[in-house]
């Protein structure tokens, strides 16, 4: 599915969106002069915006009539954004959304420094929505995608690392967000225990899936398209379920080259890397895995009633699995 699959879900929200946008704008502002350069840098390069689209969506799919969800749309994208920053200093990242990175701009400690400003301007904001369920979901939601952050700092290098304990690190780093972004949607909208724990486990395997097709793509994308470098997983050393599946089941010098490039990093070896991937079917097979966690989260949402909104979940769960970018 790519970029005109995503046009209705996009002008379904795109009222909504444009609010968001002009919030987060307005919540940016500090009479610190770097902050608001490295963070409008940031904000304003772009991306897909899933996360604040997902909780709209999810807030308009439980006929949600209020404004919070545009509060709490802005939290969920710098939260987000902070993550982006600290990600991109400690991976030494040069490259997002086809320009430079904020550390590579502007340096690391202003990048670290403005993450912070971001992560703490977020929880201002979700305090003013006065709802003590609203804080304890994004409370534990940051929580958990820290301990993803550090497990994953833990992977790099470690060729032992299975596809139980990689997936572990997805659900914590990333599906966290998109778990607690569904979730919101359903709090605020005053949803029955049951809509809210299948909005939040919709939540949790779209992000899933879109991590993994994240993986896809470091070997197989469009560098205009995604935005980065290939190969930037191989380089940094991190250990993706492309090259799991390649240990698992390619040949035993397929199998030892992967192992031997995750534990030392670097290109050098990425086009002999590329081919093991391919004759494995290592790309199939993490896609594969996409479309079984796109299913269950369509799934997970089956009893919403039928909504426009509720018809864009299901599209944007088919867009985590089958995207380009």
């Amino acid at each position: 599915m790519t970029a005109p699959a995503l046009e209705p879900i996009r002008s379904l929200i795109a009222g909504d969106m444009a609010e968001v946008d002009a919030l987060i704008r307005r919540r940016l502002d500090s009479d610190v002069v770097l902050i608001r350069q490295v963070a409008e840098y940031i904000i304003g390069s772009g991306g897909k915006r899933l996360r604040p689209a997902l909780l709209l969506l999810a807030a308009g799919a439980v006929d949600y009539a209020g404004r919070d969800h545009f509060e709490l749309a802005a939290v969920v994208e710098f939260i987000h954004t902070a993550t982006l920053l600290h990600d991109d200093v400690v991976d030494e990242s040069e490259l997002r959304r086809g320009r430079s990175t904020a550390n590579a701009a502007f340096g690391n400690a202003a990048s670290v420094l403005v993450g912070d400003f971001l992560y703490s301007r977020a929880f201002q904001m979700m305090v003013g929505v006065q709802n003590m369920r609203v804080m304890e979901v994004l409370a534990d939601a940051t929580n958990t995608i820290a301990e993803g952050e550090v497990l994953q700092l833990l992977n790099v290098g470690n060729a032992e690392v299975d596809e139980a304990a990689y997936l572990e690190v997805i659900r914590r780093k990333t599906a966290k967000l998109f778990e607690a972004a569904a979730r919101l949607g359903g709090i605020i909208g005053g949803a029955p225990a049951a809509v809210e724990r299948g909005l939040a486990d919709y939540g949790t395997h779209v992000g899933t899936a879109f991590q993994l097709m994240d993986d896809v793509l470091d070997y197989s994308g469009n560098l205009e398209e995604i935005g980065k470098n290939l190969g930037d997983d191989l380089s940094e050393g991190k250990p993706t379920l492309p090259l799991i599946h390649v240990m698992k089941t390619g040949s035993p010098a397929q199998a030892a080259l992967v192992r031997r490039v995750i534990e030392e990093g670097g290109r050098e070896e990425f086009e002999h890397v590329l081919a093991a991937i391919r004759e494995t079917g290592a790309l199939e097979y993490a896609k594969a895995q996409a479309t079984r966690e796109a299913a269950v989260a369509r799934a997970a949402i089956a009893g919403l009633p039928h909504s426009v909104y509720s018809e864009s979940l299901l599209n944007l769960a088919s867009f985590a699995a089958d995207r380009t970018f």
